[in-house]
């Protein structure tokens, strides 16, 4: 009789509970004052949030969402056999939504992993996670089974999903807040998926779960460890957006909004206004099939494109390049700030509408919050003086007195702004 009841889903979650972890993230969060509060003294809260994660190697090296570290001034890992351990953050990545972490613990258990490739529509997968962590009262993961709905679902970015959600394993099995990051395994008890988002107007599951591919979180994890970040490959083309999905069925594939002069797609021969219609032998039905394309890709891979260019059918082949914004020559500028100067090709690679100033490549989270400014804004002028590269701001800056103030105007997401600041 007990034989009977030990299936393979009961068997898959013995072999996986043991690698799966609970994670508490400590953060602090400004509290803003009141229009009221003519005496308010800043004062900040800790918040508590928790996700899971599965060790992937057996030297501490922990598997888990962006979203569940985001903004971490702590994370604690709680092992299976209930040992609470300070975790350091190698990296992450938030456009997929992935991120490593070390603990100082050796010969741990790791989870197996399989493939999202050879999933079937409808076989048994179970998610394991820590929904509620040790609210509980233990370290054992909560277990939920389902099968796989679909695969290659392309999510569009909401308000809360800052990444892009691609290629992912939609599943019934119930994914809760706090499961973020937890494995999907088949029957095996082979992971197959991480889980990262459920779609649900009150938080909890209602049956649309999705989980990251794994193939493409160990490529972004095995690129953290080893560089300590992920390296973007360069296309130098940007294609129509969300707009003009529904113009698939009339115009049969994706729309070239803009080429990069010199760019890679312009070394190919592609051009403003063609219509991409396969790469790589995939179907490009909208934006998120090119974006589906180009997350997985590395500096230098090739691209075969087919595409259709005045009214022809032609097949382009494009080598990937590295991003211009990580080639150019950086301006140090207050000891805490990175600058590039805009070129065309910067323009194109960040969707900038200025086509001068200098691009903010790298800046510190404490300068960051003291001024406004932030990565990926675009300095325009200082001083109603118009600014034409990186260097121009930093003579500008240099050549102020201490304590005299100025007003920096930048672009953000194609926006003008303001913000007036004392050089100290």
């Amino acid at each position: 009789m007990a034989d009977s009841r030990r299936t393979a889903l009961v068997e898959a979650a013995e072999r996986l509970g043991p690698t799966v972890v609970s994670i508490t993230v400590r953060s602090r969060q400004r509290i803003a004052p009141s229009p009221w509060d003519f005496f308010f003294v800043p004062q900040e809260t800790e918040q508590i949030s928790y996700g899971t994660g599965f060790v992937w190697r057996a030297d501490g090296t922990i598997l888990t969402n962006q979203h569940v570290v985001a903004g971490a001034d702590s994370i604690e890992v709680t092992l299976p056999d209930g040992s609470d351990l300070p975790a350091k953050l190698l990296g992450d990545d938030p456009l997929t939504d992935i991120a490593v972490l070390r603990i100082d613990r050796s010969g741990l258990k790791t989870a197996t992993l399989g493939k999202s490739t050879d999933l079937m529509i409808a076989e048994w997968v179970v998610a394991l996670g820590n929904p509620f962590a040790f609210l509980l009262g233990n370290a054992e993961p909560t277990v939920t089974a389902g099968v796989v709905s679909a695969t290659g679902r392309n999510i569009l970015p909401g308000r809360d999903q800052p990444g892009l959600y691609l290629d992912m394993i939609q599943t019934d099995a119930a994914i809760n807040p706090g499961n973020s990051g937890g494995p999907l395994a088949n029957a095996l008890g082979e992971v197959v998926g991480v889980n990262s988002s459920i779609f649900s107007e009150s938080g909890g599951s209602i049956g649309l779960g999705f989980a990251i591919p794994i193939e493409r979180a160990v490529r972004v994890a095995d690129e953290i460890v080893r560089k300590g970040s992920v390296q973007r490959a360069w296309v130098g083309l940007d294609v129509a957006g969300a707009e003009s999905m529904r113009d698939w069925k009339t115009q049969g594939g994706v729309l070239i909004a803009n080429v990069a002069p010199g760019g890679p797609a312009d070394r190919a021969g592609l051009h403003k206004k063609d219509v991409l219609i396969k790469a790589n032998g995939r179907i490009l039905r909208n934006f998120l099939d090119w974006e589906a394309v180009k997350l997985d890709l590395h500096v230098g891979d090739a691209i075969q494109i087919t595409a259709r260019q005045s009214g022809n059918t032609v097949t382009r082949t494009l080598i990937t390049g590295d991003l211009p914004s990580v080639t150019a020559e950086k301006v140090k500028v207050l000891k805490e700030l990175e600058l590039v100067s805009v070129t065309p090709q910067i323009q194109a690679e960040q969707g900038i509408a200025s086509e001068r100033g200098a691009l903010i490549f790298r800046i510190t989270d404490r300068l960051s919050e003291q001024t406004g400014l932030q990565q990926g804004d675009v300095i325009v002028a200082v001083n109603r003086r118009e600014v034409r590269s990186a260097e121009e701001v930093r003579q500008i800056l240099n050549g102020m007195r201490p304590r005299e103030p100025f007003r920096v105007y930048f672009e953000r997401h194609g926006q003008i702004s303001f913000s007036d600041l004392v050089l100290r």
